[in-house]
């Protein structure tokens, strides 16, 4: 087995392996993976954050030796929590910018190295939240994106989908999640009544067809925080997402769960 990390800004993954494929998701600078298929200019990666599979171009990740990779699962996570803030190569003096939610591994003061290359970070990072401040957190976390861009696959403040905005809030609350919305909507404990239902569960929608298409986060008040044409806070009811710039229901309510 073969292992890899991503050591760029954002690097797009792909359903298959062509640049003309559509991209179902992002690495951020920091997520490893494992190597499953290789071919002359793509790898098949799993995602080791949320065992996502997908295509990402060779150039595009430094590899990795299984002995670091295993170290590296071991360690405590650093999130960088800034909406972008630079790295600096310290052999070189460069700098990268990074997007909120990248992984920072054995970030010590200001520094750290993924196997022999030396960074410096000088900005903040996401803190242990208690227990009892994780749903105020998610809220917190939520609106940090609010106006993104929608982009389907993406998970940065400069485009992201409804459940790349739902698992990278979640991400940066201490929370782990899959990553599509029909893979989040198995997870969790469903809630049976609305009345029920605080600040920080998750709402998902269906289509006509019964298939899970959406999901956004609940705020309290009717309201919900979701990525649709960009993150945005809308109406919240029974029925599901009321738009009041359109004067209609634009989501359908198919079930509400909590994580926390």
């Amino acid at each position: 087995m073969m292992y890899g990390i991503c050591n760029l800004s954002l690097v797009p993954c792909r359903r298959s392996p062509s640049d003309r494929s559509e991209m179902v998701t992002q690495l951020l600078f920091g997520e490893t993976f494992e190597i499953i298929e290789e071919q002359k200019k793509w790898v098949k990666i799993k995602n080791s954050f949320d065992n996502y599979i997908s295509w990402i171009d060779k150039k595009q990740y430094q590899p990795l030796t299984q002995k670091t990779y295993n170290t590296i699962l071991k360690e405590p996570i650093h999130l960088s929590s800034d909406l972008v803030r630079p790295l600096i190569l310290s052999l070189t003096g460069n700098a990268l910018p990074i997007v909120m939610g990248s992984q920072l591994h054995s970030l010590k003061g200001t520094e750290f190295k993924i196997d022999n290359v030396r960074y410096e970070y000088d900005g903040p990072t996401v803190k242990v939240i208690p227990e009892k401040k994780i749903r105020a957190a998610i809220i917190q976390n939520a609106y940090l994106y609010l106006n993104a861009p929608y982009l389907w696959g993406g998970r940065s403040p400069f485009g992201i989908d409804c459940s790349g905005f739902t698992q990278m809030t979640f991400k940066l609350s201490g929370i782990n999640i899959l990553r599509d919305a029909s893979q989040q909507a198995k997870e969790g404990q469903a809630i049976d009544f609305i009345d029920e239902a605080r600040p920080g569960d998750l709402a998902f929608f269906d289509n006509d067809a019964g298939k899970i298409i959406h999901v956004g986060i609940l705020l309290g008040n009717n309201q919900i925080i979701h990525a649709s044409g960009k993150v945005r806070v809308d109406k919240f009811d029974h029925y599901g997402i009321y738009n009041e710039e359109k004067n209609e229901y634009s989501h359908q309510l198919r079930i509400i769960k909590s994580f926390v």
